[in-house]
């Protein structure tokens, strides 16, 4: 388990094993979102503290993300579909030397976010092709 905060300690979350890994998003809502693109940490379950303290937006037909009330952290993005949550993996110290499992939206990337390394890098459309044969849909 690995515990992270917002900028104020007000929201913590407890991740139950985290994924070694995080995936990068740079499709422009995640730009616009985060400043540059969104790295996201999930684990096999987790505990929130300071709920109330949470403000939740739906960004889209099937998505909602979450920032702290107070500081304004970014703190999770949720696939409204599945339930299935990651967070911001710069809420947690402990994540700061994991490695990359994959970039997605890579043909949205500004030119001055570029990610160096070796990792799958997956476009847009090739992620909407790989939900949308998984059964989801984006009406």
């Amino acid at each position: 388990m690995i515990e992270g905060r917002c900028l104020c300690s007000a929201v913590r979350i407890e991740l139950d094993e985290p994924a070694g890994q995080v995936e990068i998003c740079q499709c422009s809502m995640c730009r616009r979102w985060g400043g540059a693109f969104y790295s996201a940490l999930s684990g096999s379950g987790f505990t929130i503290h300071g709920e109330d303290q949470i403000a939740v937006y739906q960004s889209s037909a099937w998505a909602e993300r979450a920032f702290c009330k107070t500081c304004g952290s970014n703190l999770w993005f949720k696939f409204l579909p599945t339930g299935n949550r990651s967070f911001s993996a710069g809420l947690f110290d402990d994540a700061g030397g994991a490695e990359i499992e994959k970039e997605i939206f890579v043909d949205e990337a500004a030119s001055w976010a570029c990610v160096a390394g070796e990792h799958p890098r997956m476009t847009g459309e090739e992620i909407i092709a790989e939900a949308k044969a998984a059964g989801f849909t984006f009406d």
